[in-house]
C-alpha cells in the first residue's frame, strides 16, 4: 500500500534523510521518500506487517508532527 503523509516541520533536506531512515526502519516498509518542499512523506508498505501507527510514530520520533 502506498500512502502520502503530510508532516508539520519537515522543512529542510537534513530532516528528509532523518525521516526516511526512521520510517524505513519500520518492519514491513518497502520504501520511503521524504520531500521537504511539499512537507510530505511517501511510504510504500505491506499492510500485513507494518501499521500506520508505527509509521507515524517513526516520523514523530524525529520531532515532527503528522497531520
Amino acid at each position: 500500500m502506498e500512502k502520502k503523509i503530510y508532516v508539520v516541520g519537515l522543512d529542510d533536506e537534513s530532516l528528509e534523510a532523518k525521516v526516511a531512515a526512521a520510517v524505513s526502519a519500520v518492519p514491513g516498509v518497502n520504501s520511503c521518500k521524504a520531500f521537504s518542499m511539499k512537507a510530505q512523506v511517501l511510504v510504500d508498505f505491506d499492510e500485513a506487517t507494518a501499521s500506520e501507527d508505527a509509521i507515524n510514530a517513526a516520523i514523530s520520533s524525529c520531532g515532527l508532527d503528522v497531520l
